[in-house]
């Protein structure tokens, strides 16, 4: 831990998300205001200290929002995180500790879900069947997938045939075992920057879909929704799409940020 606090990426990656851990955790237990409540008489309100970062053209407060819409970031982009390490783990060490035709089948499948554009793989399920939160969580799922079966199966791949695979068969090791003790472990690292990764990208293509109207639908908030929402009163509002438009970008910037970190340091 010294030397990933000793890096600078990594350094910087966790204070950003720290922050926006902060921010998120204080939204739980207080809300300035009531995110979806709308105030005619407050519409575009500049900076007070009844709303700390103004308010929206419905005259709802953007801070209230954006504690709510960074609760939601999190949890599409932790789900989709943890979906996909899993599958992608099990598929990945599977395909490259067994190899044959487990490792052809399993190969095929992801190159073949890699080759279809994920977007557009979130949007056909939209379409068919409709524009419910769980199905934008569970296209961005499937989207996750093929990286991490990649990285896993690079890795098992890397360390299957070592030393110390070869010294815990000769001691009567279960594949189980060697899988989990002695793969998995030095796998961590590069599975970690995956995750990071993975994050990241779940929550701009969260945001991409609810910019397009087809993610989370109002009036639950979220970065991409508030931009939507702003962009038509971008000159004469422009705090609208800047304040969301900076906390997507930092919160985005955070865990890539980590990710650098991490592969920097395992690389040294």
């Amino acid at each position: 831990m010294k030397r990933y606090f000793q890096n600078k990426s990594f350094l910087l990656g966790f204070c950003l998300v720290a922050f926006f851990v902060i921010f998120m955790i204080a939204g739980i237990f207080h809300l300035p205001c009531d995110p979806n409540f709308p105030d005619s008489s407050q519409k575009f309100a500049s900076f007070s200290a009844k709303h700390l970062l103004g308010t929206d053209h419905l005259g709802r407060d953007v801070l209230s929002r954006l504690l709510v819409g960074t609760r939601i970031s999190f949890g599409i982009g932790f789900a989709v995180m943890i979906f996909g390490c899993v599958a992608g783990i099990l598929l990945g060490s599977v395909s490259g500790y067994f190899g044959g035709w487990f490792d052809l089948v399993i190969q095929k499948l992801v190159t073949v879900q890699m080759a279809f554009p994920g977007i557009l793989l979130a949007l056909m399920l939209i379409a068919v069947f409709g524009t419910e939160p769980k199905i934008t969580i569970l296209a961005l799922c499937i989207m996750s997938i093929p990286r991490f079966t990649r990285i896993t199966r690079a890795s098992f791949l890397k360390y299957r045939n070592s030393l110390f695979v070869k010294s815990a068969r000769a001691r009567g090791a279960s594949h189980a075992r060697i899988m989990l003790v002695h793969i998995l472990p030095n796998a961590l690292p590069e599975i970690l920057v995956t995750c990071s990764l993975s994050f990241a990208l779940a929550i701009l293509s969260e945001s991409g879909l609810s910019y397009l109207g087809l993610g989370i639908q109002p009036p639950a908030p979220s970065f991409g929704r508030m931009l939507n929402d702003a962009q038509r009163f971008i000159f004469s509002s422009p705090q609208g799409v800047l304040i969301p438009a900076f906390f997507l970008t930092a919160l985005v910037a955070g865990f890539n940020l980590l990710g650098d970190g991490i592969s920097e340091v395992n690389g040294e």
